[in-house]
């Protein structure tokens, strides 16, 4: 018997169990199939919080979260640069196209030439489509996250060579999420753009910003290209307690504001389609579906709609949540794990709605 167990954990096979697990992983998880014989070789994510899996963790800021309460219930329990309680939408994105399970960091010092094939990530918390909202947070610029997709590009050309790399940038999907800290932080929060913008000529500015970006992205070799609009930010709780009066009602101010911009970052995209017709920009509305998931919460088995998970779960986010020993038993329960960020639970409702009704639309 203790023969045959140690045949049984030999090097050849935990390798042979290694290839098992990949498969099952790969035939179990790819739940969705992108049509045809259509090819997703990576995922590629550049923004903001919602999608930094920790390139937050390598630079000077406070705004970090790679400690507890955060990744409460990631793998392991472990806090890993993630805003929420477990998974990212990037790594959300990965699993249910059956890519991988995680996506990694741009910035991590231990990527492996596997993690740049499959995809990695370049967001960083804090940012947005201002130039100024990067400095005011000290994070990452899209104009930097695009230097740093440039040094990618430079290591897959000497890794695999120029026909595989502009194979992987033709064929990934690549995903953009910003705009919400322009809007509540930049604008509203700090009054910084305030005293020079009015909201709507606030947003044409964010527009110009983020058209520039697409356009460079495009640039570089991108062509299946998901921007996600901003959410309904009067309803994040950190809103809700600002500018929600005595009943912490959704902001309506701060609403108006995303559907404005979203207004104009879907006409902006259909711009670009018509100029750019061997891309496909695709514009993803966020805000309809999450605010149906806040009004709605007992449909999809949530409880908690205007509070986060961690503390009070009024105002805290990042630091603050270490404040308190205080958070929720179930994060499951909860739309929001802080008072901007919402649960995996929430985040995998989302994605897997967001992928089902647009993945066509990239091919």
């Amino acid at each position: 018997m203790h023969f045959l167990f140690k045949k049984l954990f030999s090097s050849s096979a935990i390798v042979l169990f290694s290839l098992i697990a990949f498969v099952h992983f790969c035939n179990t998880n790819a739940v969705l199939k992108p049509p045809g014989n259509a090819t997703i070789p990576a995922i590629i994510a550049f923004g903001d919080s919602i999608m930094d899996t920790g390139n937050n963790n390598y630079i000077e800021t406070v705004a970090k979260c790679n400690f507890p309460p955060y990744g409460r219930d990631f793998v392991g329990g472990k806090p890993t640069g993630r805003w929420s309680n477990g998974k990212a939408p990037t790594d959300l994105i990965a699993e249910e196209l059956g890519i991988k399970e995680l996506v990694p960091p741009y910035l991590d010092p231990n990527l492996q030439l596997q993690d740049l094939k499959t995809g990695v990530c370049f967001a960083s918390g804090g940012t947005g489509y201002d130039p100024l909202t990067p400095i005011l947070a000290s994070v990452i610029s899209l104009p930097d996250q695009l230097r740093m997709f440039k040094e990618y590009i430079g290591k897959l050309n000497a890794t695999v060579g120029a026909e595989q790399t502009n194979f992987i940038l033709a064929n990934s999907l690549f995903f953009l999420v910003a705009g919400s800290n322009d809007i509540a932080n930049t604008y509203y929060l700090s009054h910084a753009r305030e005293i020079m913008y009015d909201i709507s000529s606030y947003t044409d500015l964010m527009i110009k910003f983020a058209s520039k970006f697409l356009k460079e992205l495009q640039g570089l070799g991108a062509r299946r290209i998901g921007v996600f609009s901003a959410p309904p930010l009067g309803c994040m709780p950190s809103q809700r307690t600002a500018a929600g009066g005595f009943q912490r009602n959704c902001a309506e101010k701060y609403n108006r504001a995303s559907l404005l911009f979203n207004s104009k970052l879907n006409t902006t995209i259909d711009s670009l389609n018509k100029n750019l017709p061997d891309s496909r920009v695709v514009y993803v509305d966020v805000y309809n579906p999450f605010l149906d998931i806040i009004e709605n919460p007992q449909n999809y088995g949530f409880h908690v709609a205007d509070r986060g998970c961690c503390g009070t779960g009024d105002i805290e986010v990042a630091v603050l949540c270490t404040l308190t020993p205080t958070t929720c038993v179930n994060a499951s329960d909860y739309i929001f794990w802080d008072s901007y960020h919402p649960t995996e639970a929430v985040y995998r409702t989302l994605i897997s709605q967001l992928l089902r009704k647009y993945i066509n639309s990239f091919f």
